[in-house]
């Protein structure tokens, strides 16, 4: 459920992205606080109590998201201007070009939203 939930959120930060033209890096601290919201509904205290673990699975949930979507942005961007649809631009971006292309699509108001996204996902994750 949770890695379905990732995929979903991170899909709609790439949509919401390419539509607006904009990296939208604030998009991760919902995607965190959907992570631990969806850790809370699918598990209780008694099989699954609070704690590291569950911070951990929200931690690595939020940086899928951020990894998947920066791709996703990075991939939509690069197949429009070559003529290829998102999904066919997904498979054929190299990790080296994707790597530059984040470095020099993120700036430092992105990294702070990102670093704050994965703080809120291990604090709130952890309860």
């Amino acid at each position: 459920m949770l890695l379905l939930s990732a995929c979903g959120f991170a899909a709609f930060w790439v949509l919401v992205a390419i539509y607006s033209d904009r990296q939208l890096s604030w998009l991760a601290v919902l995607g965190a606080l959907d992570m631990v919201w969806m850790l809370r509904l699918g598990s209780n205290d008694r099989t699954r109590p609070g704690g590291m673990p569950r911070a951990l699975a929200a931690v690595l949930a939020t940086l899928a998201i951020v990894l998947l979507a920066n791709w996703g942005i990075i991939a939509a961007h690069l197949g429009g201007d070559i003529g290829l649809m998102p999904w066919e631009s997904v498979l054929r971006l190299g990790l080296h070009h994707a790597w530059t292309l984040a470095q020099l699509a993120n700036g430092v108001l992105d990294l702070f939203w990102i670093v704050l996204a994965l703080a809120l996902a291990g604090v709130l994750g952890a309860r």
